[in-house]
């Protein structure tokens, strides 16, 4: 299939240039930071600049449309104005998604664990209460909206929290994490927030997965089936990789200075496996970054 790839670039983009180029015929797009992009077929250019991104439908016709590009945290989106984080997530996000059906792709999006209600209990369904938070949080699930009133040939993918180690430019904290303990430098982690981590390179191979199913108008938790704290995660990590726990150090979001404080967005992922998808533990995917870093 002709995939085109928005946020190529990004930390997960990465990863899916790398995995969905083995099959498919890719064009991956990036803005400002090259990343891995240069090795596969490419565009440069901002998703807000809709002239561009139509005449890239035109030239390419893609297939599928996989949309991860985005003010992609909390702590970058509120750095800017609220009227660009939404014209980035918002309204990019519709016009994509009328460019989908304008041109007959399927559009597969990124949104987040984090829309849902942070407090409600653990392990969430698709249809469990959502309340975003954040501004982050709240444009993701607005992107979501507007997608689903567009039209209907697209996949929902909330999103885990993301582990696994950056390529090229990009960082996430879990890369951070990892550089510090190899330097022998403690780390700060906080114990009351639980999340069902995924692997970078799992999401990755998931959503190729995702590619080749016929199904569309459906919202999928996109996750692992462990729930973990961060500093659960690091605990395992340093299991592991050898390192020494001692250098973890349990905090409170409170303490770790979390703006947004949500205690539970771990998800079920019954719909993902009847699919026949199953993630791999966090442990088989810690060993495996750990191999591949060697």
């Amino acid at each position: 299939m002709k995939i085109f790839i928005t946020g190529g670039s990004g930390t997960l983009g990465q990863y899916l240039n790398l995995e969905l180029n083995r099959k498919h015929d890719i064009l991956t797009q990036f803005n400002s930071n090259l990343g891995n992009c240069g090795s596969f077929n490419f565009v440069k250019l901002s998703i807000e600049d809709y002239s561009k991104l139509e005449k890239v439908f035109l030239s390419f016709k893609p297939d599928v449309v996989i949309h991860t590009a985005s003010v992609s945290n909390a702590e970058k989106a509120d750095r800017l104005a609220a009227d660009v984080v939404y014209d980035i997530n918002v309204n990019a996000t519709q016009y994509i998604a009328e460019l989908c059906d304008r041109y007959n792709a399927k559009l597969i999006y990124t949104s987040s664990d984090l829309v849902y209600a942070g407090y409600r209990g653990s392990m969430l369904k698709e249809d469990s209460k959502l309340i975003p938070v954040s501004l982050y949080a709240e444009t993701k699930l607005m992107g979501e909206v507007k997608i689903q009133q567009t039209f209907g040939n697209y996949i929902i993918l909330r999103m885990a929290l993301m582990f696994g180690l950056g390529l090229n430019h990009s960082r996430n904290h879990f890369h951070f994490m990892s550089d510090e303990l190899r330097s022998g430098k403690a780390v700060k982690l906080f114990t009351d927030q639980y999340r069902t981590p995924l692997a970078l390179k799992e999401a990755a191979r998931i959503i190729s997965e995702l590619i080749e199913r016929n199904i569309s108008g459906e919202v999928i938790n996109l996750s692992g089936s462990d729930r973990l704290s961060r500093y659960e995660l690091g605990e395992m990590f340093c299991e592991e990789a050898g390192f020494d726990k001692n250098l973890l150090i349990a905090a409170t979001m409170d303490e770790a200075g979390v703006s947004y404080k949500v205690v539970d967005v771990s998800m079920n992922i019954d719909k993902m496996k009847s699919l026949g998808i199953k993630p791999k533990t966090v442990r088989e995917s810690l060993r495996e970054i750990i191999l591949n870093s060697i």
